[in-house]
């Protein structure tokens, strides 16, 4: 009977160590491979990058990203992230251009067309049909003179590595270049625009992304839910305010409006504690106390609020408050 910490028939512990390091060589190997002919791309990039992200930035309509096989897979990738930046973008298959989807691209679209040999047959109706109507047609690809190269208005030639995959030639470095291309124009196109994390915001209302994105405004009671009382009011009636709008604090505001002060449940419990009784809310409250702006960032507020191990606070634009924020309210927000 085979005990269980022995190893396997055939498998010394000697072997499966040698295993391990092939494993990890051949890892290594292909991140080097696809390492350099990154570094090779980004020295690369010049003039025809510059006028790629013009051409882009000019599109009257949207940015059409085509490609078959793994190249069809980043040309879809490329089209979500533009359109994750505002550029809108969509995906077209050549395959299904050719039996109607053609009719997807009009005047004031701008076709971005990729292969890595410039070659591939189902694009040639694709490319046809953009010099017939005068689209705009911007190749990626790793020959100049293909083509799909010699067609396009704008050819952004990636370096002709090695595949990482030696053995089947499986494409592996070169649909990591287009990747990376098609990210670095995005990028480009993204700080073109003047595209702001506000308008990243737009695009992105749900998940951790939006939550990140997410401004105090957003999340604060403001209203007739705010919780505040008038300088001098007295701890009854102060008291009673606090309890209806549950917040558990409560601004002090002046004549003007402006905030003098801020009371928590916590301040009248160590009052209650110590046995001391006081007459108006102004006995009890904090002078000055740490506010956010509406416009923060609901992650800035919540990184404040940790750091003052605080669970409430108060919302002043032109030093008057106009909300009040809990941590409960971040924290269901998906704020972290």
């Amino acid at each position: 009977m085979t005990r269980k910490d022995q190893p396997p028939e055939g498998k010394t512990g000697s072997s499966s160590g040698a295993m391990s390091r092939n494993v990890l060589a051949s890892g290594r190997r292909v991140l080097e491979i696809e390492a350099q002919a990154l570094a090779d791309l980004r020295d690369s990039l010049g003039a025809d990058f510059v006028s790629a992200v013009d051409l882009l930035d000019s599109a009257k309509a949207r940015i059409v990203c085509a490609g078959v096989g793994k190249s069809g897979h980043v040309a879809r990738k490329i089209a979500a992230t533009l359109a994750s930046t505002g550029a809108p973008a969509q995906f077209v298959h050549p395959t299904e251009a050719s039996h109607g989807d053609l009719g997807m691209i009009a005047g004031g679209d701008v076709v971005i067309a990729l292969s890595r040999s410039g070659e591939t047959a189902e694009l040639g109706d694709l490319i046809h049909y953009c010099k017939r109507f005068s689209i705009p047609l911007v190749a990626i690809t790793a020959a100049a003179q293909s083509t799909l190269g010699k067609a396009a208005d704008i050819a952004l030639v990636i370096p002709d590595a090695p595949e990482a995959c030696a053995q089947t030639r499986a494409p592996t470095t070169s649909t990591t270049l287009m990747m990376a291309l098609g990210d670095a124009l995005a990028v480009a196109l993204l700080d073109r625009k003047g595209f702001t994390a506000d308008d990243f915001r737009t695009f992105h209302p749900g998940g951790k992304l939006g939550a990140m994105l997410r401004r105090v405004s957003d999340l604060m009671h403001g209203g007739d839910a705010l919780p505040v009382v008038q300088s001098g009011a007295s701890m009854a009636a102060a008291l009673e305010v606090l309890s209806e709008k549950g917040f558990g604090c409560l601004g002090v505001v002046g004549a003007d409006g402006g905030l003098v002060g801020m009371v928590t449940d916590g301040d009248i419990r160590r009052l209650v504690a110590i046995g001391r009784q006081a007459a108006t809310i102004d006995e009890a409250m904090t002078r000055d106390p740490v506010t956010v702006e509406p416009a923060m960032l609901a992650s800035a507020a919540l990184k404040l609020m940790n750091e003052r191990k605080i669970t409430q606070i108060l919302a002043v634009e032109d030093a008057r408050p106009v909300g009040v924020i809990h941590m409960h309210d971040l924290l269901k927000a998906g704020v972290s």
